[in-house]
């Protein structure tokens, strides 16, 4: 848990592991998923590594495995997971992998090889069954053997119906009538004999290819053509097509060649067609007994792929979990070193230091496993760099290190906002959502998600919108539940209040008085009040009072300014914890120091006015100096501090809360202005002076643990090159030591105006509390009243049919735009409160992520891939 509010500490080891042991080591340092290599050979190219044959090998192997997978779902066969994670195989048995899978590949390709021939097959027979029982009615038809004349004059009307132009259809009319003239003298003098050749075609194609073969054969061709009801499947792809029949009639070889070419352009398919009937009979007998015996040699081929696919669906999770984890193995191992010798490999690796023990028991597991009898040497190193960030988590913490993570990583050792955002996230959006039935919706949806948290982890759905509810279940269910508490406290539930405790106000008036008298109003210094207020949250009776807007407008903005502050100056204190472990006194007495005396003496000052006027001053104060008509604006009051400006003295009324309170309030706004030059110049001259006293220092000789001789000016610039490194990596810090000091009084001026401008800014931020509150509170009372409120007022069964439907309408918009809507709105807020208002106050972010060597993460990736 310490890791959760400071980053574990890391070390960066040199790892020498012997040739035959180094894939079972790296195999159990990937199960363990607790070192991150660092690649020793960023120059070489990724094709002249050493073990670039056996990640070839494995990218094979998964391809095929691929290729697998791809055909299983194209049947639909479940595959088997049992949520198990086998361990890496040995090098060895991946070329029994190999051969397992090199035999179901050629063997499921021949299968569909065969069955993709056996459907063309199918598919040719059956077209000719639909040519031979389509042209039979094209013969039967007595137009169809009419001399040439027939041909002519039906080509002349079709073709008169698709021409483009005029001009297009006074050639018809010359080819016609001379076609007529031609086919009456014919028929006069002697039939001519008719060619034709019949095929099958694209649906959608037909259109153009009649088109083509009108302008083409010049209007000298017969086309009739006839769907195919039933789609036929196409054995290359597998999808459903529609094609059709058709006989086209024609006169001589030069316009048989031009049709052929046709049909060949438009990809027809042309079949044999006997001009006997007698002989369509016998082919159209013969086609239909050759489609049985295809059907049944069909209906044994899928059975032999189906088992096929059965057998592998059984293993393939497994093979997919297998390859991967050799190919991670090969790849890590493609970041070592070889030494001179060739026989042992030399890594780096960066590693948290508590875990150097767990780890070295994994590699003298690999050792055994190995059967090496040389173990391996894990030796720390000194380094300057800086080091990953890791901070541990679990399931609950996660989503808030997300959070964080994703305005950036933390750099080395530097505090993290995690923890506080645990509470600090819900009980802002709370603020914002505050709503006892909202919140109890969110609530139970998040404790629905935590309680079946196994079996929905289970389905693995690439849904993203339910992935990103799903990994933020505690974050809902924490939201849910301080919305429900700040619900309670605003006596606020779907727009209603709760009457629990009973009201502090009575009315002594009649019924009829209280009905019709719009102008009657409560005292709160009268009889009317008790005097006791509502033991916690908001008397209900301000559910139905007309000032109640007036009313919680200001105490909701009140309660947003000093959670702001107390939020703003709770993160410039966790700054003083990375001040302090970086030993940076600079900063707490330069930087620090001035921060909380300028945010204290000014805003922290404004709520401490807010709760002197709520105890001060009331309606029933003896007092006429302390009552509600003499208590002082906060603002105007906190204005005429910042101007130096004289308030105005009333008669009776005084301007101040208290004796002494003008003087007070001078002096605080002088010092919170020195802290200005304080912040901006204090810490570049202290810089420039040790600087100087640096460079003036006398270099003093000392001898280190091997008794040589090195000077002092040596050994204490690399300790103040160590510290500069380390200040530069957590912290928020930076190191100055080869900055110019030009540069270091342009950021200091930076950080100055940012802090002094972002105090004013970040404060009016906070307002945000109030103004979500406020809209989300009357966007539910409006949704109530002009809603569920007119179902409430019918009586009768009819009332209740209507109170029924309205509420159901009533509920869906509660659901997704009360709480959906609204929530997310809230949501995106509180994540700027934290990552602007409240990480700026110091937290960098400048770091970057621990990424271990773990199979888990590199499966997780994978398979969301593989879906994807």
């Amino acid at each position: 848990m310490g890791s959760l509010f400071r980053s574990e500490e890391m070390t960066l080891c040199q790892l020498f592991l012997q040739s035959e042991a180094a894939y079972a080591c790296v195999s159990e340092l990937g199960e363990l998923g607790l070192v991150q290599f660092r690649d020793l050979n960023p120059d070489v190219n990724a094709f002249q590594r050493k073990f670039v044959n056996e990640v070839r090998r494995c990218d094979e192997m998964e391809r095929k495995l691929r290729y697998l997978e791809k055909e299983i779902k194209k049947d639909g066969i479940p595959m088997l997971d049992t949520g198990e994670s086998p361990e890496a195989p040995q090098p060895r048995e991946m070329i029994d992998l190999e051969a397992t899978f090199e035999k179901l590949e050629n063997e499921l390709r021949e299968v569909n090889q065969n069955a993709e021939a056996l459907k063309r097959n199918f598919l040719e027979l059956t077209e000719l069954k639909h040519i031979l029982r389509k042209t039979q009615v094209f013969f039967d038809e007595p137009q169809a053997a009419v001399a040439g004349n027939v041909p002519n004059i039906m080509s002349r009307n079709r073709y008169l119906q698709m021409a483009d132009s005029h001009r297009e259809e006074e050639q018809v009319n010359l080819l016609g009538e001379e076609g007529i003239r031609a086919g009456g003298a014919g028929a006069q003098g002697q039939n001519l004999k008719l060619g034709f050749v019949a095929g099958v075609i694209l649906r959608e194609r037909l259109p153009a290819f009649e088109r083509m073969l009108w302008r083409a054969c010049r209007g000298n061709v017969f086309l009739r053509q006839a769907m195919i009801e039933s789609p036929l499947e196409d054995p290359s792809t597998g999808d459903k097509v529609y094609k059709s029949v058709f006989i086209i009639f024609f006169q001589g070889d030069q316009l048989k060649t031009r049709v052929k070419k046709i049909c060949e352009g438009f990809r027809a398919t042309l079949y044999p067609c006997p001009e006997a009937p007698t002989d369509r009979r016998e082919m159209a007998m013969g086609v239909m007994t050759r489609i049985e015996d295809l059907n049944t040699v069909l209906g044994q081929t899928q059975d032999h792929r189906h088992r096929v696919l059965v057998a592998a669906a059984k293993n393939l999770k497994n093979w997919f979990v297998k390859v991967r984890k050799i190919k991670a193995i090969y790849h890590t191992l493609n970041l070592f070193n070889l030494d001179v010798t060739q026989k042992c490999l030399i890594a780096e690796c960066w590693v948290p230091l508590l875990d150097i023990e767990t780890i070295q028991i994994a590699l003298r597991r690999g050792t055994e496993r190995s059967g090496s009898s040389v173990p391996p040497i894990l030796n720390r190193m000194e380094t300057f760099e800086d080091p990953p960030t890791y901070n541990r988590t679990n399931k609950f913490t996660s989503a808030f290190q997300a959070l964080i993570n994703a305005y950036g990583v933390a750099s080395y050792r530097e505090m993290n906002p995690a923890p506080y955002t645990i509470i600090t996230f819900p009980f802002l959006f709370a603020v914002m959502f505050g709503d006892l039935g909202h919140g109890a919706i969110m609530a139970l949806f998040g404790l629905w998600m935590v309680l079946k948290e196994k079996p929905l982890a289970a389905k693995k759905t690439d849904n993203e919108i339910w992935n990103i509810f799903f990994g933020g279940r505690y974050i809902i269910f924490l939201m849910g539940v301080f919305s429900m508490y700040t619900g309670f406290v605003y006596n606020d539930i779907f727009s209603k209040s709760l009457n629990v405790f009973g009201s502090a106000w009575s009315i002594n008036y009649n019924t009829s008085t209280v009905m019709e008298n719009k102008a009657l109003q409560l005292d709160p210094g009268s009889k009317d009040y008790s005097g006791t207020p509502y033991p916690i949250g908001l008397d209900p009776v301000w559910q139905v009072a007309e000032n109640k807007i007036i009313f919680l407008n200001a105490y909701k903005m009140k309660i947003s300014i000093i959670f702001g502050v107390i939020h703003m100056l709770f993160g410039v204190f966790v700054g003083l914890f990375n001040h302090r472990y970086f030993k940076n006194k600079l900063a707490i007495y330069c930087e620090f120091i001035p921060q909380v005396i300028f945010l204290v003496f000014l805003f922290f000052y404004m709520t401490l006015m807010m709760f002197m006027k709520w105890t001060k001053y009331s309606a029933d104060s003896e007092d006429v100096r302390f009552s509600a008509g003499c208590a002082p604006s906060i603002l105007i009051t906190f204005i005429n501090m910042v101007l130096f400006k004289a308030p105005e003295k009333g008669v009776e009324c005084s301007p101040f809360m208290f004796a002494g309170q003008e003087g007070l309030q001078k002096f605080l706004v002088i010092i919170a202005l020195l802290c200005v030059p304080w912040m901006l110049l204090a810490k570049p001259i202290m810089i420039m002076r040790s600087r100087k006293e640096a460079a003036h220092q006398p270099m003093v000789p000392y001898s280190n643990e091997n008794g040589d001789a090195e000077t002092g000016l040596n050994q204490q610039n690399a300790t103040q090159g160590g510290a500069a490194v380390q200040q530069g990596a957590g912290g928020g810090g930076h190191g100055h030591d080869n900055e110019e000091m030009s540069e270091i009084f342009i950021h200091q001026g930076i950080h100055t105006i940012e802090y002094v401008l972002g105090s004013v800014s970040h404060t009016a931020s906070y307002l945000r509390l109030w103004a979500l509150s406020l809209a989300h509170a009357q966007l539910a009372e409006v949704l109530w009243n002009m809603v569920l409120k007119n179902g409430l007022q019918q009586g009768g069964w009819i009332g209740g049919i209507a109170l029924w439907a309205i509420f159901g309408f009533w509920a869906v918009l509660t659901v997704g735009i009360l709480v959906l809507m609204e929530g997310l709105s809230a949501f995106l807020h509180t994540l700027r409160l934290h990552w602007v208002e409240f990480q700026s106050k110091f937290y960098a972010g400048l770091g970057y992520a621990f990424q271990p060597f773990s199979f888990e993460v590199i499966l997780e990736t994978g398979s969301s891939s593989t879906e994807e």
